[in-house]
């Protein structure tokens, strides 16, 4: 996949992905970044990560607390708000539209 592609479309897309991430289950960062890569999108590094993580907390969608580490440091998760959840259910709904014709688009080039 050209990596400029996916650059993009994944700046487009992080932000929602990363709040049906935690829409599953809270999460900290870098068990997220894990996650959104199983999940197809390739690494998601910390430097576009954590500022995604940021704006969502800004914004109420998120909230972040301390939470002491069994073996290790103790770590940042992140929960997401009532108002977190609105917003990813409208914007999955956008995205569904979306997607689809995006979708309609590009099989009529694989149909030729």
């Amino acid at each position: 996949m050209n990596q400029e592609r996916r650059a993009q479309w994944l700046r487009g897309v992080l932000d929602l992905c990363v709040l049906a991430m935690l829409a599953r289950r809270e999460s900290y960062g870098y068990e997220l970044s894990q996650a959104l890569e199983a999940a197809g999108l390739g690494p998601v590094k910390g430097g576009t990560l954590y500022p995604v993580l940021l704006r969502l907390q800004r914004a109420g969608l998120i909230v972040a607390y301390w939470r002491e580490g069994g073996a290790g440091p103790a770590r940042k998760y992140y929960r997401i708000t009532g108002d977190g959840h609105d917003v990813l259910r409208q914007a999955a709904a956008d995205w569904d539209r979306f997607a689809g014709g995006v979708g309609a688009i590009l099989r009529e080039v694989s149909a030729r």
